[in-house]
């Protein structure tokens, strides 16, 4: 199949046109970076394992009412999805101290929140994707009121529906960061959920041991990253337990 005209190239994906039109090709890359592209790395497979996880996950939160940009997977680092106006906020949702609060606020890495924090950043690479309030994203635009209390809510569904998949699975959800677009049907508009839901952008730790199985043993340069996606996967049942291996070979762009 002839290759498609790109056209957005991010840190960890590619878009392509979509064979239809309002549709694009989303292709996951192996690539990781930290500190906003400061730290820049490879991870064998890491797009293969995202692209699958990220594939279970929209899944299931589609069963349970929550509107995504996800259509269905090409294959192994390929997936079909809707076009989308991006909102340039980041939500992120926390549950356990970690990462920037921690050291924001001093808290201990590891401490319960006493209830599920929602935290806003404006996406701006060049700003270092600054947190922002809710008075800059209506003040400034990105998002008007209903906009950004249907973004919240269905950030918080998903949060209670991740917590107890992992759960189920022995890991703990620390906290993660969702995105989301405008999807335009006519002169209707709603808001989807849009981006990828994986241990690129969750921090997810195995429930006994607080071991870290996600993006922050690149940025911590604690090794076995690529272990700690197929762990991930694995527990989702996503990976047979023999090993891998099915994921490997058929990588090839469109």
């Amino acid at each position: 199949m002839a290759r498609r005209r790109q056209l957005y190239e991010g840190k960890a994906k590619i878009l392509f046109e979509g064979p239809e039109p309002g549709t694009l090709v989303q292709y996951f890359k192996d690539d990781a970076t930290a500190g906003n592209g400061a730290k820049h790395g490879i991870i064998t497979g890491k797009g293969v394992l995202n692209n699958r996880i990220s594939e279970y996950i929209m899944l299931r939160l589609q069963e349970i009412g929550i509107p995504t940009h996800f259509i269905r997977r090409i294959n192994m680092r390929e997936q079909l999805i809707r076009e989308v106006e991006i909102i340039p906020l980041e939500i992120v949702i926390r549950n356990i101290a970690a990462g920037s609060i921690a050291k924001r606020l001093g808290i201990p890495e590891g401490t319960r929140l006493p209830r599920s924090i929602v935290e806003y950043y404006y996406k701006n690479d060049a700003l270092g994707d600054p947190m922002v309030a809710e008075e800059h994203i209506t003040a400034f635009g990105w998002a008007n009121p209903h906009d950004l209390d249907d973004m919240v809510a269905m950030s918080l569904r998903v949060n209670d529906f991740l917590m107890g998949l992992f759960a189920g699975v022995g890991i703990s959800l620390v906290d993660f960061k969702l995105e989301f677009g405008r999807l335009w049907e006519g002169e209707e508009m709603r808001i989807i959920l849009a981006d990828e839901i994986s241990p690129d952008n969750c921090r997810l730790w195995d429930s006994k041991t607080n071991e870290k199985l996600d993006k922050d043993r690149f940025r911590r340069d604690m090794g076995q990253v690529e272990e700690a996606y197929q762990e991930v996967a694995r527990r989702l049942g996503i990976l047979p337990e023999a090993g891998n291996g099915d994921l490997k070979g058929s990588e090839t762009m469109q």
